[in-house]
């Protein structure tokens, strides 16, 4: 009987000892996975909507998520006369101030100069800085000045200028086939029913680089299939910029909403 007792303390033991040694490992194993903040920036002729269901996996996988909406655009009602890069760096900055620690700052398109003017004002807050099919200027030039450059973009050919010259718009029968050829029908309804005029002033705004800028790690997410900005022009910015981090995507200019599931994967691959 004595035998009996011992063997099943023995094994109660034993079995504790696996059980908290496996939680412990379980553990250690979560905590690698260090949850990020995430700070999205939407580009030109989007709005935040665009971001949602990256942002949804974003956050099944833990972290945290900030979708920046820029001055006017989506529901904000800012006059373009008003804006330009400076006014949306300080609203991209002023939801970073409100985050303990670093971010990985994320931008699409013209978000693409919003996020360096970012990295060049607060560069300590940056853990990542990630462009995703966007534009990425030299120092002292503008997305107008870039995207001249672009002989494989289609877009320019379907821009509209307001009278006024504050505005520019897209021809309705060019915009999804522009912006998301890959897309399902919803997807491309979203596009069509969320759609504004774009503030033109920001177009023609420089940003200045320094060492500030450089400091920070770069990652590039490359749209293959891209009608905006082609992959060429890419290619050359992502060379002038040195970034060595690279992932391309089959996808048109806007994969967030043609392949959400990869464009979270891969903000998660970068976060670890």
């Amino acid at each position: 009987m004595k035998k009996t007792v011992s063997k099943m303390l023995l094994s109660a033991f034993a079995f504790s000892t696996f059980s908290l040694f496996a939680s412990c490992s379980n553990n250690d194993e979560n905590s690698s996975l260090k949850p990020q903040t995430y700070v999205l920036v939407h580009g030109a002729w989007q709005a935040p909507y665009v971001w949602n269901e990256v942002k949804t996996e974003l956050i099944k996988s833990g972290n945290q998520v900030i979708v920046v909406g820029l001055p006017g655009h989506g529901a904000d009602k800012t006059p373009p006369q008003n804006l330009s890069i400076d006014a949306y760096r300080d609203k991209v900055i002023d939801a970073i101030s409100k985050v303990q620690g670093k971010v990985i700052l994320v931008g699409h398109s013209m978000g693409g100069i919003v996020v360096t003017a970012v990295v060049e004002s607060i560069p300590s807050k940056i853990s990542k800085l990630v462009y995703i099919g966007a534009f990425l200027p030299k120092s002292g030039q503008s997305i107008g000045e870039l995207a001249m450059t672009d002989a494989g973009s289609l877009l320019g050919p379907s821009l509209i200028e307001s009278a006024d010259h504050l505005t520019l718009d897209v021809n309705a029968k060019d915009l999804t086939n522009l912006f998301i050829p890959d897309g399902d029908t919803s997807a491309k309804q979203k596009v069509i029913d969320n759609y504004r005029s774009e503030p033109a002033i920001p177009f023609s705004n420089k940003v200045i680089l320094t060492q500030n800028f450089g400091s920070v790690d770069k990652v590039y997410i490359k749209t293959l299939q891209d009608k905006v900005i082609s992959p060429k022009l890419q290619d050359q910015m992502i060379a002038s910029a040195e970034i060595k981090t690279v992932f391309p995507v089959n996808t048109s200019h806007s994969p967030f909403l043609s392949q959400p599931k990869t464009v979270s994967d891969l903000l998660i691959k970068i976060g670890k």
